[in-house]
């Protein structure tokens, strides 16, 4: 039996670290947002490398609905999965969420869109997903018997070995011990994309202290900031915590 683990994330939010993390486990294979091609179709984002994306991964949101409930290819029983919830727009297949296991990874969106706009000029709101994914709390809510656990990524940099504990305990699979490091560098799992946007967890061996900087939101970016925080407020009330 494949047990299926989507993990829910929005840009910019430790979201790749993660998907490291799962697959250091011996028992794990990934895939690396799977609905993204998909959603560059759907929507004409003018994404950083859209073409190449197009090119290299399937298109079709029913082909990739299909695929996610596959075992994966390698063998492994575990298949984490790391999706974004703005990718599956209105219209795209949702039905098969109701065979995995899932999380949500939660960041405050002023640090979001501080880090997103330094890889690209110009987006929306729904590029970051904020409200999509307190959609997909409440979608998911409905129907499964119990609620995702939701994670903040400053949480899981503060205390790894406490916080991935807790998120294996919650999607019912052991912890392992290797997902607190793994070697550096690209992998074949990675999107396409991943000379843009993973430059700085290409060098990490690990998860790092937690972000304590102080983010600047561009001014062009303050209202969706504004429109972006009732949905971080109610996620973030009900948050994982260990202690």
């Amino acid at each position: 039996m494949t047990i299926r683990v989507c993990m829910w994330s929005g840009p910019r939010n430790l979201s790749t670290a993660m998907m490291r993390s799962f697959e250091n486990r011996p028992d794990c294979a990934v895939w690396d947002e799977p609905f993204f091609a998909p959603f560059l179709v759907a929507t004409g984002g003018d994404n950083p490398m859209r073409e190449e994306t197009l090119s290299a991964h399937e298109t079709n949101p029913n082909v990739v609905a299909k695929q996610c409930l596959e075992a994966p290819s390698s063998g492994e029983p575990i298949y984490f999965q790391k999706h974004m919830p703005n990718h599956v727009v209105d219209g795209f297949p949702r039905d098969w969420m109701r065979e995995c296991r899932h999380f949500l990874l939660l960041r405050d969106p002023a640090a979001v869109i501080a880090s997103y706009a330094r890889g690209r000029a110009k987006f929306t709101i729904q590029d970051i997903g904020f409200l999509e994914q307190v959609d997909l709390y409440d979608e998911i809510c409905a129907w499964a018997e119990k609620p995702p656990a939701i994670v903040l990524s400053n949480d899981i940099l503060s205390e790894p070995e406490a916080y991935l504990r807790a998120i294996c305990k919650s999607v019912d699979i052991p912890f392992d011990k290797a997902m607190l490091n793994w070697p550096a560098g690209l992998r074949d799992s990675d999107g396409v994309w991943a000379p843009h946007w993973y430059k700085s967890v290409m060098s990490s061996t690990g998860f790092g202290p937690p972000r304590t900087e102080n983010f600047i939101v561009p001014e062009a970016y303050q209202d969706m900031l504004e429109r972006c925080r009732p949905a971080y407020e109610r996620l973030h009330n009900l948050k994982l915590t260990v202690n």
